[in-house]
């Protein structure tokens, strides 16, 4: 080892600087080493990336390194690699995305949680061991401590110390009297925080035995077992490409399974938080019958501190081989990786919208690029950019196109709210379909989910004579009125204030809401079902930790007939006795201002109705639209992915949207519009006199939201086909010399998922 290393550190720059090694952390010292680095006069953190110095550089004049915060790599190999390629596809400081990786309760250090244990000095009838007669002598001094004695023989292994004191009733002097007398020892142990470890206990049903494959489920596993037993591993992507109900899960179990056989790691993310307690359960269940001992880590950003220190480091140390969770379980310390599975790869719920910017699939198959492992992606309405790459045999392609046991997929029920509506004579929440299905369902002891993706009671209050719209005082948006409480909300900023009585602008007793969420879903069911066992479920009610998970276990009980929500029951979960999902607006995700709208409604129309007939008995779909000749509509009637595909794709190139080109979005935000609008159009002309017929610019322009928290937003597009390495870094270079004033924010956004 050399005298000197380079340390990345964590201090808000990024610039490598390097130290000597003290010769106590030299026998423990690696590359991805977290250290304890001095920088002026204050101690930061640090990886160290490399075991070298510059030519000729003065390492007398070096500093030493502090201290060693782990005696084993805090980033493996794979990790670090992936590192330098993130900051520079996205755009963003290595020291943030180190950051990103490595969870606070790790760079902290914190505390392990440890419990004392106690046990006999020596087992009862070694030598050494306390007499008959000393037994009856304490019995009669020092009765607790000899109740204490007792316990504890009769155990078969230490037990801990707090369990003694609560169920001997005694006091911590009868344990310690022992202890002095040399009859009892004490010892310390770490304890793990294990998350989610009752998962079984909220009514998660599993089955610990494999399923029978069918034809098309054996043939995935056909191709991916080779790519994940081999001697040495071959980095691949997959697309599973499969119905709703068609046995995914199955496939990435066998290949998880497949994959730890040959003393490999796993990776397994999911979109949603809310998802992960079911596949925890699953894979936890799977992997003690198919493996006992082995550990599934559950991950992601809801965790306590503590939990994620105990999972990190049983990950890192190689006693957890399996972390499930979230975007960020990508960034796990698993040791010799040989999977990444990535479900629903569709989701924008894997995009990062914090720095730094990255997606959480992509940034999977780069980690399996660089760990030499399979990328295993699932969908059953695959992103386009992904099912370009798999068309064209840049990814392989396996398919499921029938659901398990062959059972039918739910019959899709299109109403034209248009005819409802006069029908009706008004305003309709629930078509009548809709509604006499609910109750049939309910007479044959069947359930139903309602989906609407809008929380709150309506989308606005309006003026019915004015038009006034109630707005909020710090975005350019609507409040949400919430009827529960008689209050608007603004769901950009959290602002809050009493719904008025009276229009604000013209006094007029007219005000009333406008379009429909959760809450006036719910309120419809009871008027028209009051004897149903109801339960709403969006971001309003789940304050609780655990309050998703108990009602989805009540749900798989059969203690609740219908259960309303937005996208966190969308998709993922699995409810044989569902036999009625109801998509009560299905309009909403497509009039907005995206060039994704389309696709985004298709994938959340077919995996909806995906939740439907997922048991022995028939499913049906009811998609309430005002817009029921819509092409995202009418495939989804039919779940016909290939088709729409074909159709979105001639869109997209014909206007060059991804994935025909990339794109890379950049925002700037201020207080000011004015001076907005003259800095991104000063810096439009620049970047066009600079990479000129590299990129192809859009903008600049306000954004479809134009102010969010008191701030004005303006953006500015940017087409290219060349690698979007190569134009960031220039765009980059452009951005470090240009002038850009103290008041105003700017934020490069590479492969923007929400374009709002």
């Amino acid at each position: 080892m050399t005298e000197t290393v380079g340390v990345h550190p964590l201090a808000g720059f990024d610039k490598l600087l390097h130290y000597k090694v003290p010769e106590s952390l030299r026998a423990q010292l690696q590359v991805g080493s977290l250290v304890r680095i001095p920088i002026v006069n204050r101690f930061h953190l640090g990886i160290v990336a490399e075991f070298s110095a510059p030519k000729d550089f003065p390492v007398e004049r070096c500093k030493p390194l502090a201290g060693l915060v782990y005696p084993f790599p805090a980033l493996p190999p794979d990790l670090l690699r992936l590192s330098h390629w993130m900051s520079a596809y996205y755009a963003a400081g290595l020291d943030a995305i180190i950051e990103a990786m490595l969870p606070v309760a790790v760079r902290k250090a914190a505390a392990l949680k440890k419990e004392k244990l106690l046990a006999p000095a020596v087992p009862p009838g070694l030598p050494g061991a306390p007499t008959d007669d000393e037994i009856a002598v304490l019995t009669k001094r020092a009765p607790a401590q000899a109740k204490v004695f007792a316990f504890l023989v009769s155990q078969p292994r230490p037990v801990a110390k707090s369990l003694v004191l609560d169920r001997l009733n005694v006091t911590a002097a009868a344990i310690n009297g022992l202890i002095n007398r040399g009859w009892v020892r004490e010892q310390t142990r770490r304890v793990e925080r294990i998350a989610y470890d009752d998962a079984h206990s909220v009514g998660e049903h599993v089955a610990a035995q494999p399923h029978k494959l069918n034809s098309e489920q054996q043939a995935a596993v056909d191709v991916l077992t080779p790519l994940l037993s081999t001697a040495e591993p071959k980095f691949g992507v997959q697309l599973l490409f499969g119905v709703t109900g068609s046995g995914k899960t199955e496939v990435y179990l066998r290949a998880i399974q497949t994959a730890l056989a040959a003393g490999g790691g796993v990776a397994f993310l999911v979109p949603e938080v809310a998802l992960t307690p079911q596949t925890v359960a699953r894979l936890r269940s799977r992997l003690e019958a198919i493996a006992p001992g082995h550990r599934c880590v559950v991950w992601h950003s809801h965790l306590s501190e503590g939990e994620r220190l105990d999972g990190w480091l049983a990950l890192a140390t190689g006693e957890a081989r399996v972390v499930v969770g979230a975007r960020s379980a990508v960034f796990a310390p698993v040791q010799n990786l040989r999977l990444i599975v990535v479900d629903e790869e569709h989701e924008p719920a894997y995009k990062q919208d914090e720095v730094p910017r990255y997606h959480g699939r992509d940034t999977a198959i780069m980690r399996a690029k660089m760990a030499g492992a399979v990328c295993l992606l699932g969908s059953a309405t695959p992103s386009l950019e992904t099912w370009a790459n798999a068309s064209s045999g840049k990814y392989g392609l396996l398919t499921l196109t029938q659901r398990i046991d062959d059972r039918k997929l739910p019959f899709i029920d299109i109403v034209d709210m248009r005819v409802e509506c006069m029908q009706q004579r008004g305003p309709a929440t629930l078509s009548k379909r809709l509604v006499e299905g609910m109750r049939a369902r309910m007479a044959r002891g069947e359930q139903t989910i309602l989906f609407i993706n809008r929380r709150g009671y309506s989308s606005a209050m309006q003026c019915r004579k004015c038009g006034h719209v109630e707005e909020c005082p710090h975005c350019s948006v609507s409040m949400t009125y919430h009827r529960a409480d008689e209050m608007l909300r603004c769901h950009m900023c959290g602002h809050q204030s009493n719904a008025p009585a009276r229009c604000p602008a013209c006094a007029a007793p007219d005000i009333k809401w406008r379009g429909t969420g959760t809450q006036r879903v719910e309120e419809a069911v009871r008027r028209v079902m009051p004897n149903a066992r109801l339960e709403r479920i969006d971001s309003d009610t789940m304050a609780k930790k655990h309050r998703f998970r108990e009602i989805l276990g009540d749900f798989r009980a059969g203690k609740i007939d219908i259960l309303v929500g937005t996208q966190m029951i969308a998709k993922g979960l699995d409810f044989p006795n569902v036999t009625l999902v109801g998509l009560v607006d299905a309009d909403l995700s497509m009039h907005v201002p995206d060039f994704r709208a389309n696709e985004r409604t298709f994938q959340l129309l077919v995996q909806v109705a995906g939740r439907s007939g997922r048991g022995d008995r028939a499913g049906e779909v009811v998609v309430q639209t005002f817009t029921p000749e819509a092409g995202a509509i009418q495939f989804s009637r039919h779940a016909d992915f290939t088709g729409f595909a074909e159709t979105e794709l001639k869109v997209r190139r014909e206007f060059g949207y991804p994935p025909a080109r990339h794109l890379l979005h950049h925002l700037f935000r201020g207080p000011n519009p004015e001076k907005l609008q003259f800095f991104a159009e000063q810096w439009k002309n620049r970047v066009a006199a600079a990479l000129g017929d590299k990129v192809t610019l859009a903008g600049p322009a306000a954004a479809p939201i134009e102010k969010i928290k008191d701030e004005y937003r303006w953006q500015l597009w940017y087409f290219c086909n060349a690698p979007v390495t190569g134009i960031v870094a220039e765009i980059g270079k452009l951005r470090a010399d240009f002038a850009w004033p103290e008041d105003m924010v700017q934020v490069l956004d590479v492969d923007p998922v929400n374009l709002c």
